[in-house]
């Protein structure tokens, strides 16, 4: 399970630059990950798991701008296609999944 936060916060002001700056580390200390400008990703074992992360996001959500939160399933985010210019890459490999016993 992918959970994506796309995001579009206002930067008119100094005080706008912070808060989504701000924004911006306070999900990356979440563990989400940059995918493109204002577009993050963290990797999910369950949608248990994913929900407690969405939770947290919601948490952070600023007083002005745009967010979005979407869930999307290993297979969905392994069919991405991303190009850059017109040459196609590859997106990274999703983590894999230990086990303990």
């Amino acid at each position: 399970m992918w959970v994506l936060v796309l995001y579009d916060l206002p930067t008119e002001t100094k005080k706008d630059r912070k808060i989504a700056a701000k924004f911006r580390k306070d999900i990356m200390s979440d563990g989400f990950t940059m995918f493109q400008f204002s577009i993050y990703v963290r990797h999910c074992a369950s949608m248990d798991n994913a929900q407690v992360h969405i939770k947290r996001v919601k948490s952070l959500l600023p007083e002005h701008g745009n967010v979005g939160i979407m869930c999307i399933t290993d297979k969905q985010f392994a069919d991405i296609e991303i190009f850059y210019c017109k040459k196609e890459v590859r997106p990274n490999a999703p983590y894999q999944q230990l086990e303990l016993f």
